[in-house]
C-alpha cells in the first residue's frame, strides 16, 4: 500500500462510489490571502465526506470470508457512513460504534445505509476501544478509520484528482484527525511532485499529530476539546505515522473561533455547508506566509446537524460584529424608550431583543438598565451606532451577547 501502483488501483476503484468533485476557484479567499486558492469540495460526496474513498477501497481488498463475518468500525460520523455505504454496496453487515456526542445527522445517515449503530464513549478513542472489543467477541472484521494503509491509500486518491485538475498545484492543505487522509494525500502528492508543499491542519484543542511530530513518536493527548468533532482524536495512527513524518511539510493549528468565522465565509461566499473539521483548511489559509501560490484547500466533509449549524451561525455573527448587545442607563420615565428607538432607527440599527431592568439600582428615577441586542452591518456600523448613543447623552457599554 501507499505505492503509486496501489494509488492508481484505488483511484479507479473509488470512482465506482464517488462523485466528481472538481476544484472550485475561490475569488473571495484568493483576494483575502493574495494567493490562487482552490477548494476540493469533498463535502459534496454522496455520504457527505471523503471517507467513503478509504472505506470502499479497504472493503474491496477484503476476502469474501472477511466481508461475510460483518464489518465493524468506530467513527465520529464520516468514516461510519463510508463503511456503512461500502457494506451496503458489497451486501454485508456493518456495525458502527460512535461517540455519544456525534451529531444526530451523522447517526441517522449511518443507520440509513443499513448499519447497526452503537453509541459509546465521549470521544473517538473510547468508541474505538469498544469496537475492538466487539470485533474480538463477535468475530467482526475491523476497519480502522485512519490507521490502516489500505484506508489511507483510498483517501490519498484525492491527491490524484487534485493533480488532474491543477497540475501546477504548489500547496495542498489537508485536515488531520488521526492522520489517514494526511498520510495518503501527502505520500501520493510527493510521489507525483517531490517539490510540492503539503500542510496538515489540526484543531488547537486536539493537536495530537503536532504533538507527535514534535516528540518524534506517536503521542497521546490527555484530553481533547474542540467543536471539530470529526478530528477530535487523542492518538494518531501508529502505522501511518512514518508516512506523515516523511511527507508532511508542516502542521498548522487553528482555534474553534477561527472555524466559526470560516463557516460564515463559506456559506455567504460559496453557498456551501462545510462541517467544522472540513473548515480547518479554510481557517488555515491566513496562516500561510506565502503569496502568489497555487493553493488547494481540501474540504473534507459537510455533515453538520441543524442545531450545531444554528449555534455556529449565531456565534459567527457575534464575532463579526454583525450582532452585538449594548447596555445603557436611562431615567425611568415615559418617552425614554422612544427616544432611544429614534436614535437607533436613524442609524439603521435593527433591534433583535430588548431587556428592561428596573432593579439595577435602588433609585429607579435615577436610572434603569436597558440592554439592546442589535443586528448591524459590521464593526464600522456598530461603532457608528455606539457613537450616536453617546452623542445623545447615554453612556453605552457593550456586554456579552446571549441569544
Amino acid at each position: 500500500m501507499l505505492t503509486l501502483d496501489k494509488f492508481e488501483e484505488a483511484s479507479k476503484k473509488v470512482k465506482e462510489v464517488t462523485l466528481e468533485t472538481k476544484l472550485v476557484y475561490s475569488d473571495f479567499l484568493s483576494e483575502q490571502t493574495k494567493n490562487q486558492v482552490y477548494l476540493k469540495p469533498e463535502n459534496m460526496q454522496l455520504t457527505g465526506a471523503y471517507k467513503v474513498r478509504g472505506a470502499y477501497y479497504k472493503t474491496s481488498t477484503l476476502s469474501d470470508e472477511e466481508r461475510g463475518r460483518g464489518l465493524i468500525t468506530a467513527s465520529a460520523g464520516n468514516h461510519a457512513q463510508g463503511v456503512a455505504y461500502a457494506a451496503k454496496s458489497y451486501g454485508c453487515r456493518a456495525t458502527i460504534v460512535m461517540p455519544t456526542t456525534t451529531p444526530l445527522i451523522k447517526v441517522n445517515r449511518t443507520k440509513g445505509y443499513g448499519a447497526d449503530v452503537v453509541l459509546y464513549g465521549d470521544v473517538y478513542d473510547e468508541s474505538c476501544a469498544h469496537a475492538l472489543e466487539l470485533a474480538e467477541k463477535e468475530g467482526y472484521t475491523f476497519i480502522h478509520p485512519f490507521d490502516d494503509l489500505a484506508v489511507a491509500t483510498g483517501q490519498g486518491t484525492i491527491a490524484m484528482e487534485i493533480f488532474q485538475d491543477l497540475p501546477l498545484v504548489e500547496y495542498i492543505l489537508v485536515p488531520i484527525g488521526g492522520g489517514g487522509l494526511a498520510a495518503g494525500v501527502s505520500t501520493l502528492a510527493k510521489l507525483l511532485n517531490p517539490k510540492i508543499q503539503v500542510i496538515g491542519v489540526e484543531p488547537a484543542g486536539a493537536a495530537c499529530m503536532k504533538a507527535s511530530l514534535e516528540a518524534g513518536k506517536v503521542t497521546t493527548l490527555p484530553d481533547v476539546n474542540t467543536i471539530a468533532d470529526g478530528t477530535a482524536v487523542k492518538t494518531p495512527g501508529e502505522k501511518i505515522f512514518p508516512f506523515i513524518q516523511k511527507n508532511l511539510d508542516d502542521v498548522i493549528t487553528v482555534t474553534d473561533d477561527e472555524l466559526i468565522v470560516s463557516f460564515l465565509d463559506m456559506v455567504e461566499n460559496h453557498k456551501m455547508v462545510v462541517e467544522n473539521s472540513g473548515l480547518l483548511t479554510v481557517a488555515a489559509l491566513k496562516h500561510l506566509n506565502v503569496r502568489d501560490k497555487r493553493v488547494v484547500a481540501i474540504l473534507s466533509g459537510g455533515n453538520m446537524d441543524v442545531i450545531t449549524m444554528s449555534s455556529v451561525v449565531q456565534q459567527g455573527l457575534i464575532f463579526r460584529d454583525r450582532i452585538f448587545t449594548v447596555s445603557v442607563l436611562l431615567p425611568d420615565k415615559p418617552g425614554e424608550l422612544a427616544k432611544i428607538s429614534e436614535t437607533l432607527a436613524a442609524e439603521q440599527g435593527n433591534v433583535i431583543k430588548l431587556e428592561h431592568n428596573q432593579f439595577v439600582t435602588t433609585n429607579r428615577n435615577a436610572a434603569v438598565e436597558l440592554r439592546i441586542t442589535l443586528e448591524c452591518f459590521g464593526t464600522e456600523h456598530k461603532n457608528r451606532i455606539l457613537s450616536a448613543l453617546e452623542s445623545e447623552g447615554y453612556k453605552p457599554k457593550t456586554v456579552r451577547t446571549v441569544m
